[in-house]
């Protein structure tokens, strides 16, 4: 159970999270100037990377694209009391509902066919997530074991698809044929360009733009809805969300359902946006990352916002980093995202007492 904070807001959202991520850096720099390198130029690239130009942070938004569909999927379920640990097989499956929905609809609409792959990926993300929510809330069953257990389903399932029914005609690789021409997301380089703003090209795509409405729509839905409230309840208590007659079993199972459908529509950026066809790889493990995003966001969707953002940048810029300095490899780069998830999620309570005790130092000071 999450303790009291003695806080302020800003603090709380703000202040705690930056000591945290400094940590995390502090210790990374430590390592790389154990390599012999300097960590203040290894900043400094990493920052070019992600940011240094059009096409860098085009490709960091994009990133941060798949990590709010996934960030947000974890938010939802953990506000209902649920760990929802399934978000990478949720995102594969709303990957092949995707596909499905638009070789139905075919070539003969291609915006009917974008739009029908939207739904198709929501609704299939959804239904992955509905068995385990449905064991957890009638058998029993443990939400993490369960959702775990359908990952590897998933990937199995996938897998094969792609080297059987769904597989291009004549192909050799695990990936289905190319969508119908026009079945796809709007590059966001052209979207600037129908307004007259000049922006380099790269992967990003309108996805990003349908990624901030989720993160409004849960927003509202957590706080402004009557089903936001009793989903909240019962996350913090179900004896009393019982007692005041909320369907624990009913808003267990609806909130799983949301989270796989957020987690589902992950591939809209990945295969709608980029790929245009289903390939067996495309989750790239950006599931797991959304776990950390939600926990370093502490699951706001304006926080999960701007930790996707850090996640997105340290993906783009570790490649720049790691392509300008020999010693620095990829495996190092993930050891300091793996720093920033242990500072920032596994130890975000580090500086959380002496901060309250500053707080409270001054506070009887200005008594």
């Amino acid at each position: 159970m999450a303790r009291a904070s003695k806080l302020p807001l800003w603090a709380e959202a703000g202040l705690l999270p930056a000591l945290n991520l400094l940590a995390a850096f502090i210790v990374s720099g430590l390592v790389i100037w154990g390599l012999g390198e300097d960590p203040f130029y290894a900043l400094s690239l990493m920052w070019e990377g992600a940011f240094g130009f059009e096409e860098a942070t085009g490709y960091t938004f994009y990133y941060a694209t798949n990590f709010v569909f996934t960030g947000l999927a974890v938010s939802v379920a953990y506000h209902a009391g649920l760990f929802n640990i399934g978000g990478e097989g949720q995102a594969m499956l709303g990957g092949l509902g995707l596909t499905l929905a638009v070789f139905m609809v075919g070539g003969d609409a291609p915006m009917l066919a974008a739009f029908a792959g939207i739904i198709g990926a929501a609704l299939f993300g959804a239904a992955w997530a509905f068995i385990p929510a449905w064991l957890q809330a009638k058998r029993g069953s443990h939400i993490v074991i369960t959702t775990i257990m359908f990952n590897f389903i998933a990937s199995a399932l996938l897998a094969y698809l792609l080297v059987g029914p769904l597989q291009r005609p004549g192909g050799q690789m695990p990936e289905s044929a190319d969508f119908p021409e026009g079945a796809s997301l709007t590059p966001m380089h052209e979207l600037f360009g129908a307004f007259g703003i000049s922006f380099e090209e790269s992967p990003l795509n309108v996805s990003a733009l349908i990624a901030l409405l989720c993160v409004l729509a849960v927003w509202f839905a957590l706080n402004r809805t009557r089903f936001g409230y009793e989903l909240r309840v019962v996350g913090k208590n179900h004896s009393a969300a019982r007692f005041a007659g909320v369907p624990v079993a009913r808003m267990t199972i609806v909130a799983m359902m949301v989270s796989g459908a957020l987690a589902g529509m992950m591939g809209l950026n990945e295969i709608l946006g980029e790929q245009h066809r289903l390939i067996g790889n495309f989750t790239l493990g950006y599931g797991f990352v959304g776990i950390a995003v939600a926990f370093m966001g502490r699951n706001h969707p304006v926080g999960i916002v701007l930790a996707a953002i850090l996640f997105g940048a340290l993906y783009q810029g570790g490649a720049e980093l790691a392509f300008e300095m020999p010693n620095i490899t990829r495996d190092l780069i993930v050891m300091i995202q793996g720093l920033v998830i242990l500072f920032a999620g596994a130890m975000e309570h580090l500086f959380r007492d002496p901060i309250e005790r500053l707080f409270l130092r001054f506070e009887r000071k200005a008594a």
